[in-house]
């Protein structure tokens, strides 16, 4: 493994900055995403329970079953797994940015509304500040799963961290097998410790 890592460090290094462009990438797209679905929501409890049951049912739809799902449409490569992972975090995201919303006291809400706020002043002064433990918790979930998620996704030539597990795995190449794999769990370690210490930080703040 040592002798592999000094060999080829550029080939892995390069991977792993591969993971995390797209991890980056997709989370943009997914909180820009999922907060304008938030918005939404708030005005309609109907469609709130339309679109929770729609990505439930397509989050219990297996990652590789998925992305062979929508190679016809968006070919092979990294815009498939990119799209694949925006829709398995809409469920994820939009899950906890709802419940933190719902979970902020009726007194406080009522409050504000008799202040004169309108709804958008309401939403994003008073509920989503309130909330903010359960929206980095949804955003930790929704990291790690993506992390997850994008090693997979090396197996239509997305990139990343998977295509050295892949490659190994099909050479028997134990020296790869175990640099893929442990460099990803690695990523998802840090980012989950990263931003548990965040959570823990906006629960205290």
């Amino acid at each position: 493994m040592i002798a592999y890592a000094s060999r080829y460090y550029d080939k892995l290094l390069s991977a792993t900055l591969e993971h995390l462009e797209i991890v980056v990438i997709t989370l943009l797209i997914s909180l820009v995403l999922a907060a304008l679905l938030t918005v939404a929501c708030s005005y309609s409890k109907t469609l709130s329970r339309v679109l929770l049951n729609l990505f439930s049912m397509i989050y219990s739809i297996p990652s590789l079953a998925l992305l062979a799902l929508l190679i016809p449409v968006t070919g092979l490569g990294r815009k498939t797994a990119i799209v694949a992972l925006v829709i398995y975090n809409q469920y994820l995201l939009l899950r906890n940015f709802l419940a933190g919303l719902d979970g902020v006291e009726r007194g406080v809400v009522e409050a504000a509304t008799g202040m004169g706020m309108t709804h958008m002043q309401l939403l994003w002064k008073v509920q989503m500040p309130l909330a903010k433990g359960a929206l980095i918790a949804g955003l930790r979930i929704a990291l790690v799963s993506t992390v997850g998620i994008a090693t997979i996704a090396a197996s239509i030539n997305a990139g990343g961290l998977g295509s050295i597990l892949f490659d190994g795995l099909r050479t028997m190449n134990v020296a790869k097998i175990l640099w893929g794999s442990l460099l990803s769990a690695f990523l998802a370690i840090l980012i989950d410790r990263l931003l548990s210490l965040v959570e823990k930080r906006g629960v205290k703040n």
